[in-house]
Formats: C-alpha cells, structure tokens, sequence
C-alpha cells in the first residue's frame, strides 16, 4: 500500500483507475443490504463478500479501492444507535482492504471513504463537524493511504466544512461532490438525483462551487454519483474553474432503499467510450459508482495504453 506510485502517474499524466460501487456489487454475491446503513453492515456481517468485491476490482485494474465506510459515518450510527460500533465498524472495513491488497501482491492505494451519508443540513454546520473528524481520524490511524472525502448529495456548506475538518491530517486528500441540471433553467448545479420518484436536490450553480471550494482545496476533484449525461459536461465546467486534478466516478440506476436498481444495459464497451471523452477533455481520475461494477472497469486500464 502506497501513494506514491499514485502521486507519479498524477504527476506523468497517467490515468488512475478507481473502483466502482460496492453495495450493488455485495448484492450480487448475495449480501444483504441493512435497512438503514445500506451496505456499510456488510463489513462486520459478510467480510468475505466485502474482500472479493475489492479483489475482483484489483483483477479489473483499479490503482484505488475505497474503503466500505460511506454508511458508517458517526452521525448516520448515532441516529441509528449504533454508536458503540462505530470503530468496529470502519475498522473493519480498512482491515478487509488492507487483506484484498495483499492477497493481490499489487500496487493499489487504500482511499477511507469519508462520507456526509445521514449528515443532513438541519442538524446545523457544527454538529456534523465531530463526526466528521472522528471518522477521518479511525480511517488515518488504521493506515489507508489516502481519504476521499464523498461529499455528493451535500450543499456547498458541509462540502466545506468537510474540507475543513480534512486539512490538518498527514495524508492526500480526495473531495467528490455531485451535481444535476437544473431542468428549470438547463444550468448545471451543484446538487443530486439518485431516486425515480423525488425530483433531483438543487443547490447552487456548479461553477461557484468549484470555485469556493478551490479556495480550501488543492487535491483531485472528482464529479462522482452523477448521471452519465451530465458528469461529461461536469468534467469541463472543473476543468475551466480548478486548476489541480480532476476525476470521474458516475452512476447508474437509482436508489431504492436499501437497493441500488441498475436501470441500465450499458455496454463495457459504451462505458469505455464515454470515459474516453472524459479524458481528452482533462479526467486523469476514472471509476465509478453506484451501479457500475467490475465489468465496466475493467476495460478501463487499456486508456493507459493509447
């Protein structure tokens, strides 16, 4: 485990392969999602499954796998009253990583996965901050390399204020925000739309946010949880408005709780291509989420060799 060999493909404009989603992938091995943490149980209560999802995305290629911590932030816990599983919990999941890197004998960095799942905006800016910090500090001491911060469906406010809590550890930092257009006004904003029924969350415009986060921020900016159609356009909106690293991981399908239903017969092929148009227009960071899995990644390492 490392980020150095990470920082040099970074650095020799290489592509660096993320992994794809986690919970739609366990579920297809047969573990059972939780009615409230989604797949983040799965760590204590199907560690097997967990290991052979993140091994099967080092045989597909991926330089990074994430952590299954997004559902086990503290707050999402606590509402839920399982605080005192808390460090089990993200303890766990950096151990069945570290053991899926190993078995491997490959190069691949750990990223935490830092989430603001279940930190909902009326519980005002600083009560979310203590969860925050105690997340980021579990995952920095069970040694992952770096932390991603999945900030997507978040208003700017607790994007921020998770940078903020990111700031003083030791290790490189990720963020990953979402966005959506407005179908009022066809702008592109920061903001989510994950379910069938509900109408997609607006915030701000997506611009402005890159901009007020760049001001704190200077690691990979990612569009992730994102549908298909808009993270190309997103892609050249971070382009034009950051001048550090910017990376890709969308979407596909939508949540029905506790399941991710893929909704679509997308092609490894036709992932292939529209990541290749991320690419030539600056994504030097490529996976996926929700609803992408191993087999549309795995094509994904042939870009290194164009």
């Amino acid at each position: 485990m490392s980020y150095k060999f990470i920082e040099e493909k970074l650095n020799n404009n290489k592509l660096v392969i993320l992994d794809g989603a986690m919970g739609s992938e366990l579920e297809k091995k047969g573990a059972l999602m939780d009615k409230n943490l989604w797949c983040g149980t799965c760590s204590v209560e199907f560690p097997e499954l967990v290991k052979k999802v993140h091994e099967d995305y080092i045989e597909a290629g991926a330089d990074v796998i994430t952590t299954n911590t997004y559902a086990c932030t503290p707050i999402s816990m606590k509402n839920y009253g399982m605080e005192s599983l808390i460090k089990k919990f993200n303890q766990k999941s950096v151990e069945l990583g570290k053991k899926a890197i190993e078995n491997s004998k490959k190069k691949v960095a750990l990223a935490g996965s830092v989430s603001a799942s279940g930190s909902f905006f009326r519980y005002g800016i600083e009560a979310l901050k203590p969860g925050f910090n105690e997340q980021i500090k579990i995952l920095s001491e069970e040694g992952v390399d770096l932390i991603i911060l999945e900030a997507m469906s978040s208003q700017a406010d607790i994007v921020e204020t998770m940078l903020e809590c990111s700031i003083k550890i030791k290790i490189p930092v990720w963020l990953s925000i979402s966005c959506v257009i407005d179908k009022k006004t066809d702008n592109l904003m920061l903001g989510y739309n994950d379910t069938l029924d509900d109408p997609p969350e607006v915030y701000e415009d997506l611009e402005k946010s890159i901009k007020r986060f760049s001001k704190i921020h200077s690691g990979p900016i990612l569009i992730a949880h994102s549908d298909i159609d808009v993270t190309g356009r997103a892609i050249k909106v971070a382009k034009k408005n950051y001048t550090g690293t910017i990376g890709a991981y969308p979407n596909i399908g939508f949540y029905e709780k506790p399941h991710w239903r893929s909704d679509s017969n997308l092609s490894p092929q036709d992932y292939l291509n529209e990541v290749k148009s991320w690419v030539k227009n600056g994504t030097q960071i490529v996976g996926g989420c929700c609803g992408v899995g191993v087999n549309l990644i795995k094509p994904l390492s042939s870009l290194n060799n164009e």
